[in-house]
Protein backbone atom coordinates (compact mmCIF):
# COMPACT_ATOMS: atom_id res chain seq x y z
CA UNK A 1 0.00 0.00 0.00
CA UNK A 2 1.33 3.44 -0.91
CA UNK A 3 2.04 5.85 1.93
CA UNK A 4 0.32 9.24 2.01
CA UNK A 5 2.02 12.46 3.10
CA UNK A 6 0.27 12.34 6.49
CA UNK A 7 1.40 8.82 7.32
CA UNK A 8 4.35 8.31 9.60
CA UNK A 9 6.58 5.27 9.87
CA UNK A 10 6.72 3.96 13.43
CA UNK A 11 10.16 4.57 15.01
CA UNK A 12 11.08 1.78 17.43
CA UNK A 13 13.95 1.90 19.91
CA UNK A 14 15.00 -1.67 20.72
CA UNK A 15 17.02 -2.10 23.92
CA UNK A 16 19.00 -5.22 24.79
CA UNK A 17 22.10 -5.99 26.79
CA UNK A 18 25.41 -5.14 25.13
CA UNK A 19 28.16 -4.89 27.72
CA UNK A 20 26.09 -6.71 30.34
CA UNK A 21 26.33 -9.89 28.25
CA UNK A 22 25.75 -10.85 24.63
CA UNK A 23 24.35 -14.36 25.20
CA UNK A 24 20.95 -13.20 23.89
CA UNK A 25 22.24 -11.46 20.73
CA UNK A 26 20.50 -14.06 18.53
CA UNK A 27 17.21 -13.48 20.39
CA UNK A 28 17.62 -9.72 19.83
CA UNK A 29 18.34 -10.26 16.14
CA UNK A 30 15.14 -12.28 15.67
CA UNK A 31 13.03 -9.74 17.58
CA UNK A 32 14.56 -6.86 15.62
CA UNK A 33 13.89 -8.65 12.32
CA UNK A 34 10.26 -9.09 13.37
CA UNK A 35 9.95 -5.44 14.46
CA UNK A 36 11.45 -4.20 11.17
CA UNK A 37 8.28 -5.46 9.47
CA UNK A 38 6.27 -3.16 11.74
CA UNK A 39 8.35 0.00 11.67
CA UNK A 40 11.83 1.48 11.56
CA UNK A 41 14.08 -0.04 14.24
CA UNK A 42 16.50 2.74 15.10
CA UNK A 43 18.81 0.45 17.08
CA UNK A 44 18.98 -2.64 14.88
CA UNK A 45 22.72 -2.90 15.64
CA UNK A 46 21.80 -4.36 19.06
CA UNK A 47 21.12 -7.70 17.33
CA UNK A 48 24.49 -7.75 15.55
CA UNK A 49 26.67 -10.56 16.99
CA UNK A 50 29.82 -8.56 16.13
CA UNK A 51 28.59 -5.36 17.78
CA UNK A 52 31.21 -5.18 20.54
CA UNK A 53 34.01 -5.11 18.00
CA UNK A 54 32.30 -2.46 15.90
CA UNK A 55 31.54 -0.20 18.86
CA UNK A 56 35.24 -0.10 19.76
CA UNK A 57 35.55 2.36 16.87
CA UNK A 58 33.32 4.84 18.75
CA UNK A 59 34.04 6.80 21.91
CA UNK A 60 31.79 6.44 24.95
CA UNK A 61 30.52 9.97 24.27
CA UNK A 62 29.70 9.18 20.64
CA UNK A 63 27.72 6.10 21.67
CA UNK A 64 25.83 8.08 24.33
CA UNK A 65 24.99 10.95 21.96
CA UNK A 66 23.89 8.62 19.16
CA UNK A 67 21.71 6.51 21.43
CA UNK A 68 20.09 9.56 23.07
CA UNK A 69 19.23 10.98 19.64
CA UNK A 70 17.62 7.66 18.69
CA UNK A 71 15.73 7.47 21.99
CA UNK A 72 14.38 11.00 21.51
CA UNK A 73 13.30 10.13 17.93
CA UNK A 74 11.56 6.91 18.99
CA UNK A 75 7.79 6.60 19.17
CA UNK A 76 8.11 3.70 21.62
CA UNK A 77 10.64 1.40 23.24
CA UNK A 78 10.84 -2.38 23.19
CA UNK A 79 13.32 -3.77 25.73
CA UNK A 80 14.40 -7.39 26.09
CA UNK A 81 15.27 -7.48 29.81
CA UNK A 82 16.18 -11.13 30.42
CA UNK A 83 19.91 -10.34 30.64
CA UNK A 84 20.53 -7.72 33.34
CA UNK A 85 22.04 -4.53 31.93
CA UNK A 86 22.76 -1.13 33.43
CA UNK A 87 22.41 0.45 30.00
CA UNK A 88 18.99 -1.07 29.31
CA UNK A 89 17.76 0.01 32.75
CA UNK A 90 19.03 3.53 32.09
CA UNK A 91 17.34 3.62 28.66
CA UNK A 92 14.05 2.42 30.18
CA UNK A 93 14.22 5.11 32.88
CA UNK A 94 14.97 7.83 30.32
CA UNK A 95 12.18 6.62 28.04
CA UNK A 96 9.79 6.79 30.99
CA UNK A 97 10.90 10.35 31.83
CA UNK A 98 10.32 11.29 28.16
CA UNK A 99 6.78 9.89 28.34
CA UNK A 100 7.47 7.09 25.86
CA UNK A 101 5.60 3.81 26.02
CA UNK A 102 7.87 0.94 27.06
CA UNK A 103 7.30 -2.77 26.46
CA UNK A 104 9.59 -5.18 28.32
CA UNK A 105 10.01 -8.80 27.25
CA UNK A 106 11.35 -11.17 29.89
CA UNK A 107 12.24 -14.88 29.77
CA UNK A 108 12.00 -16.16 33.32
CA UNK A 109 14.74 -18.57 34.36
CA UNK A 110 15.58 -20.24 37.66
CA UNK A 111 18.91 -18.42 38.00
CA UNK A 112 17.82 -14.87 37.01
CA UNK A 113 15.23 -12.58 38.52
CA UNK A 114 14.02 -9.34 37.01
CA UNK A 115 15.11 -6.20 38.85
CA UNK A 116 12.44 -4.90 41.24
CA UNK A 117 12.93 -1.43 39.70
CA UNK A 118 11.64 -2.85 36.42
CA UNK A 119 9.22 -5.50 37.74
CA UNK A 120 7.61 -3.10 40.21
CA UNK A 121 7.29 -0.13 37.85
CA UNK A 122 3.60 0.40 36.96
CA UNK A 123 4.57 2.62 33.99
CA UNK A 124 6.07 -0.33 32.11
CA UNK A 125 4.27 -3.08 30.20
CA UNK A 126 6.16 -6.24 31.21
CA UNK A 127 5.42 -9.66 29.77
CA UNK A 128 7.04 -13.06 30.23
CA UNK A 129 7.60 -15.25 27.20
CA UNK A 130 9.08 -18.66 26.57
CA UNK A 131 9.84 -18.61 22.82
CA UNK A 132 10.16 -16.31 19.83
CA UNK A 133 6.69 -16.91 18.42
CA UNK A 134 5.11 -16.08 21.76
CA UNK A 135 7.20 -12.89 21.99
CA UNK A 136 6.08 -11.87 18.48
CA UNK A 137 2.40 -12.40 19.35
CA UNK A 138 2.78 -10.37 22.54
CA UNK A 139 4.49 -7.58 20.59
CA UNK A 140 1.78 -7.51 17.94
CA UNK A 141 -0.96 -7.36 20.58
CA UNK A 142 0.83 -4.50 22.38
CA UNK A 143 1.49 -2.55 19.17
CA UNK A 144 -2.20 -2.83 18.23
CA UNK A 145 -3.12 -1.37 21.63
CA UNK A 146 -0.69 1.52 21.69
CA UNK A 147 -0.63 2.78 18.10
CA UNK A 148 -1.98 6.23 17.30
CA UNK A 149 -5.15 6.31 15.21
CA UNK A 150 -3.26 5.90 11.96
CA UNK A 151 0.34 4.88 11.50
CA UNK A 152 2.28 2.84 9.00
CA UNK A 153 3.46 -0.58 10.15
CA UNK A 154 6.13 -1.42 7.64
CA UNK A 155 4.31 -1.71 4.31
CA UNK A 156 0.80 -2.05 5.70
CA UNK A 157 -1.35 0.79 6.93
CA UNK A 158 -3.29 0.28 10.13
CA UNK A 159 -6.28 2.43 11.01
CA UNK A 160 -7.57 2.14 14.55
CA UNK A 161 -11.11 2.62 15.70
CA UNK A 162 -12.86 2.31 12.38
Amino acid sequence: MQKTVNEKMLNIYFAGSIRGGREDADVYARLISFLKNRGRVLTEHVGDASLLGKEKLLTEGEIFTRDMEWLEAADLVVAEVSTPSLGVGYEIGLAQSMGKRVFCLYRKTADKRLSAMIAGNPFLQIVCYTNGLEAQKLLDDWLAECLPDKISLGHAEVTRGG
